[in-house]
């Protein structure tokens, strides 16, 4: 009993050793003479491909936040062409806390950085039934101020809006519009009552024209801005490039 035990000892102890075949950055001796398992052999590798992987991961796309005034959203559709590849947007609703804003016309003040991506037509819009043809600049001014045709229904939208600061810089130059006006959310929202009040009249951007409408002035062509706090760099930065592209 004794001297088998000392037999497979010694015979355990004088096994030749086995070159290493490399598994990424671990080593695994590879041995024919010794028993198979197939259990124990599917677990060791198991173990070895989990602890000692050397795959590298995959680098997560880097998040870009962005803000869009109304009338600058279909721009949205070329910027998320252009991050589709190696960034990912996200629309927040305060445009202190984006990484891009986008907007229609120069900014009042400008405390950062701006880079044209596009030019945007403003229009005096007005339903297909309405009287009035074509306004000339003094014309136009006077509607809105209510001087004009007593029957239009002139529409506007907030003294904050890019497209209202616009029209207040090239037609308005200083007045005010009249406190009879009513006042639309969106580019959409005015598309929609100029297509469906038969008197209506009011400001679009081009982009933003649909349905059975008349242009009856046209106000200005103005940039369609990326606007950043800071130089843009990365990710920001090729974005803004392949917008201007």
């Amino acid at each position: 009993m004794v001297t088998r035990i000392h037999v497979v000892a010694r015979a355990m102890h004088f096994r030749p050793k086995q070159s290493p075949r490399r598994l990424g950055d671990c080593f695994v001796a590879k041995n024919k003479s010794a028993p198979r398992n197939d259990m124990i052999l599917l677990l060791i590798l198991s173990l070895f491909i989990s602890s000692c992987s050397t795959n590298t991961p995959l680098s997560t796309p880097q998040v870009v936040s962005v803000y869009s005034t109304s009338a600058a959203e279909p721009w949205l559709t070329d910027l998320y062409t252009c991050a589709e590849s190696f960034a990912v947007l996200t629309r927040v609703d305060d445009p202190n806390s984006a990484d891009i804003v986008l907007q229609i016309g120069e900014p009042e003040f400008l405390s950062g950085f701006a880079y044209q991506i596009d030019e945007e037509e403003i229009l005096i819009v007005a339903h297909h039934q309405f009287p009035i043809q074509n306004l000339t600049l003094d014309e136009t001014r006077a509607l809105f101020m209510g001087l004009g045709d007593p029957s239009a229904q002139v529409w506007v939208y907030a003294s904050d809006a890019d497209v209202q600061k616009v029209f207040d810089q090239f037609v308005m130059e200083g007045r005010s519009v009249s406190s009879s006006a009513f006042v639309a959310v969106n580019p959409q929202q005015m598309s929609e009552v100029l297509n469906t009040e038969a008197n209506a009249v009011g400001i679009l951007p081009r982009h933003s024209m649909a349905g059975d409408v008349r242009e009856v002035f046209s106000v200005a062509i103005v940039p369609v801005l990326a606007l950043t706090k800071s130089e843009p760099q990365g990710m920001v930065n090729q974005l803004i490039g392949c917008f201007q592209k």
